[in-house]
This record gives C-alpha cells, sequence and structure tokens, in this order.
C-alpha cells in the first residue's frame, strides 16, 4: 500500500475509504505482529501505515461534519458527464433554431 495523500482520499467514495481503512488496519496489525516477533524490517512503515489511517478517519470525519462534500463518483467521471450535458445542451438549442 503507498501512502496515501489527503487529497487523494477525498476523491474516493465512501466504499473506497472504507476499504482502504480496513486494509490499512490489517497491514497494521501484520506489522505490529512481525515488530513484536523481531521479523520487522522498516519500523518507518508502522509510522506511515498509522498516519494514513490518520487521513482517512480526518476525511471521513469532515464529510460527517460538513466540511466537505462526499463525493459519489470519481471527479473524472464527473467531469465526463458535464462535458455530455454540455454537449446535449447545445444539440437542443440548435434544434431548437
Amino acid at each position: 500500500m503507498a501512502i496515501l495523500t489527503a487529497a487523494e482520499l477525498r476523491n474516493l467514495g465512501k466504499d473506497e475509504l472504507l476499504e482502504k481503512l480496513a486494509n490499512a488496519k490489517e497491514e497494521l496489525f501484520n506489522l505490529r505482529f512481525q515488530a513484536a516477533t523481531g521479523q520487522l524490517e522498516s519500523h518507518g512503515r508502522l509510522r506511515a501505515v498509522r498516519k494514513d489511517i490518520a487521513r482517512i478517519y480526518t476525511v471521513l470525519t469532515e464529510r460527517a461534519l460538513g466540511i466537505t462534500e462526499e463525493v459519489d463518483a470519481p471527479v473524472a467521471a464527473e467531469a465526463e458527464t458535464e462535458v455530455a450535458e454540455t454537449a446535449d445542451d447545445s444539440e437542443k438549442a440548435g434544434s431548437k433554431a
């Protein structure tokens, strides 16, 4: 799992965020287990995963408090929809003339 930025997380839907949260928690458990048994090679990864979990919780809390809007679809799909709506409007305007 790569380090996640808050901007990337804000572009994800709630289901995707919850899935990433579950994956991060599972990875954190595995890293803690490795640390306890002396098999952990990268202690920095523990810190990075904890920060990823905190970022996910921050985005979820922002949405719950209404600070940011919830994203239903990826941003790219929204842009395509807006372009299609603009094209439909111009076709309707042309047929009325």
